[in-house]
């Protein structure tokens, strides 16, 4: 056992994940952590799912007023999101290290969903390396799969679980985790044609997708969103992925009674990812070509899946009908 690293290391990054066993054990080891953090006039972003923030709230009481608080299940319904926010959150407060409690997975997650999810979490450690932070990430080992809470201890260098800190055997570098996220996609059920498209098409493209919208489910504005994250995955795949492409879209039902039913479009070309966070930090205003198509790509889908080989890039983007 070590102790607390948030205390061992100040200036360094530390990024511990908590496995916890039952809404008592959440209550004392995240609770904790955040008023720890207060009492040390530290700034604190909470982003639990719904529940867990309902109840973290109630149980701080008159102190959680000085929490940033937001709802995972909205923040982090494409993980790729998550990241840039906890960034933003730690460049508002320059002078002080910021602690943020971040559950980007939690019972119900989609295996495709838990993939990205694991690899935000690699991804944090790159981005966040050298920074005066402190993510603390609960994991509920009752209610995920073994898997889900192996991969954490490969994502994350310290865990704490049943009152012990321990700096963790199978921590990885995030390559390695994000290599192995990188697991086939399955293939559409009943298939899907390919629209080929090449320099000069982009408008060809962009009509293809909106007809296809047309006819699915997709409300008027979640079909000009699709229309646009499919517009900018092509304009990348001609900028930067060997000037050609292919693209295919496919309706997905719904995962069961009551869930809304989806859409799906991939893209793929001969590009090459050289920047794992591309598309998860905001770009600068100024930036030219510093990952805007993804960056917005992620913005507009509820789920954004990236797979990188030797033969080129491929990506698999997500819409729910509501």
């Amino acid at each position: 056992m070590i102790n607390d690293p948030a205390a061992d290391a100040p200036g360094a990054f530390v990024h511990p994940a908590l496995f916890y066993r039952g809404e008592a054990d959440y209550l004392a080891g995240v609770g904790g952590f955040v008023q720890a953090a207060l009492t040390a006039d530290e700034p604190v972003l909470v982003a639990v799912p719904g529940r867990r923030l309902d109840a973290l709230r109630e149980s701080l009481g008159v102190i959680s007023s000085q929490v940033t608080w937001t709802a995972m299940t909205q923040l982090g319904r494409n993980p790729g999101r998550i990241l840039a926010s906890l960034q933003e959150f730690a460049d508002r407060h320059p002078d002080r290290p910021a602690r943020i409690v971040g559950e980007p997975i939690w019972p119900g997650r989609s295996r495709a969903e838990v993939l990205e999810a694991t690899r935000h979490e690699a991804l944090i450690n790159t981005a966040f390396a050298g920074r005066r932070a402190t993510i603390l990430c609960p994991y509920d080992v009752l209610g995920l799969p073994a898997g889900v809470v192996s991969d954490a201890r490969r994502t994350h260098p310290v865990v704490r679980e049943e009152g012990k800190v321990l700096l963790s055997a199978e921590y990885a570098d995030a390559s390695a985790v994000c290599a192995d996220c990188d697991r086939p996609l399955p293939e559409p059920h009943g298939g899907a044609p390919w629209f080929a498209y090449a320099h000069g098409e982009l408008g060809e493209v962009r009509s293809y997708a909106e007809a296809w919208a047309r006819g699915s489910d997709l409300s008027a504005a979640r079909r000009g969103d699709l229309v646009l994250a499919v517009s900018e995955a092509a304009a990348n795949s001609l900028a930067h992925g060997g000037g050609h492409g292919a693209l295919r879209l496919w309706s997905t039902p719904a995962a069961g009674a009551g869930a809304p039913s989806g859409v799906v479009a991939e893209i793929r070309d001969a590009g090459r990812l050289t920047d794992p966070l591309a598309g998860r930090r905001r770009p600068a205003l100024a930036s030219v070509n510093g990952g805007r198509g993804l960056w917005m790509i992620h913005q507009l889908c509820d789920l954004v899946e990236v797979r990188a080989s030797d033969s080129g890039l491929t990506l698999r983007l997500h819409m729910t009908t509501s």
